[in-house]
């Protein structure tokens, strides 16, 4: 199965250069725990729920004024849209991550991938406690 056609097609992002609460009302509004980030159209980092948690809100810094940018992780692990979805579950465990960000040829954000998704794959063989375990791990 190609990733294309697991992923999530309707990709929300959010510029780093807006607030928190922008990022924090987008994720709420579409059930989301995650955005990509972008700057000047290019993929630039992630901003995870846990990220504004932690790197913010613990923090006291106001998510009125906080841009996206000093909460963000800077990293971000994508895959091709062409990837099988074994190459996506691989990544996602070798970096530790829940989510990729499933970018085209020109590196644009076209889709997400979570574990989420990996497990609502009919007829995929997961050991028993496999995909708790991970999900213990990314938490």
């Amino acid at each position: 199965m190609r990733i294309s056609e697991l992923m999530h097609k309707d990709v929300e992002t959010i510029d780093a250069d807006e607030c928190l609460r922008t990022a924090a009302e987008r994720m709420r509004a579409h059930s989301l725990g995650a955005l990509p980030v972008t700057e000047n159209g290019e993929l630039v980092g992630m901003l995870t729920d846990r990220d504004i948690a932690v790197r913010s809100t613990a923090l006291g810094k106001d998510p009125n004024v906080t841009p996206v940018r000093e909460a963000m992780t800077p990293t971000v692990i994508t895959c091709s849209e062409d990837d099988t979805l074994d190459v996506g579950e691989l990544l996602m465990e070798d970096k530790n991550v829940r989510r990729l960000v499933v970018v085209d040829d020109e590196h644009h954000a076209v889709g997400i991938l979570s574990m989420d998704d990996v497990a609502s794959v009919p007829g995929k063989l997961l050991r028993p406690g496999e995909l708790l375990e991970h999900l213990s791990l990314y938490s």
